[in-house]
């Protein structure tokens, strides 16, 4: 009786892993679908073609992502680790506005790969992602280090920060020359941040 008993937890157990590596398949296949979906056709693409595309029903895409910016925070959480640590790595003890400024233009950039990620980027690095994670807490600590420092204002805070990334991503989806023009858009910022 014992025997059998450690059979069906032994087999309990088989069934309830078989089923773990089946949802991280499935979710796997989502977020492949999802990251070539948003690069043919926007942020804003049906989440019905996701679904369709990583060949799970949307009832599976929901448990997984339960909503549009939980995917694109998933989709988007390589990119935003590695803002977050090239910033770091280059940061040591360089210029505070200097290492502001390239956060800001790589953060553009990479909101920019998605074409309407940009408008809903507060809410998507409010996620909780490794990536959302380190982009939050690498741009406070540059804005306290800038702001310390006496080159930003002391009543910006990271969500302003953010809301105008934002725009300048907005800005940039459609430019042919991205990088040059976020250059310049994050220079404005900049100028309008510093302490007078």
């Amino acid at each position: 009786m014992e025997a059998s008993s450690t059979w069906q937890d032994e087999g309990e157990e088989l069934v309830e892993a078989g089923l773990r590596a089946d949802a991280e398949r499935n979710r796997q296949r989502i977020l492949v679908a999802a990251e070539e979906a948003f690069l043919e056709r926007g942020a804003d693409v049906p989440l019905e073609e996701v679904a369709k595309r990583a060949k799970v029903g949307i009832g599976t895409l929901y448990r997984r992502f339960p909503t549009r910016e939980a995917l694109l925070a998933a989709t988007s959480n390589e990119r935003f680790l590695s803002v977050a640590e090239m910033s770091r790595a280059r940061d040591a003890d360089g210029d505070p506005a200097d290492a502001m400024r390239q956060f800001l233009e790589d953060l553009a950039m990479n909101t920019s790969v998605y074409q309407s990620l940009a408008a809903s980027l507060g809410t998507v690095i409010q996620h909780g992602t490794p990536g959302c994670n380190a982009i939050t807490a690498e741009g406070q600590r540059l804005l306290q280090r800038a702001q310390e420092a006496g080159i930003v204002r002391g009543d910006v805070s990271f969500d302003d920060i953010i809301c105008v990334v934002s725009g300048i991503a907005i800005a940039v989806e459609k430019d042919s020359a991205p990088a040059s023009r976020v250059a310049h858009l994050v220079d404005l910022l900049l100028t309008g941040m510093r302490v007078r």
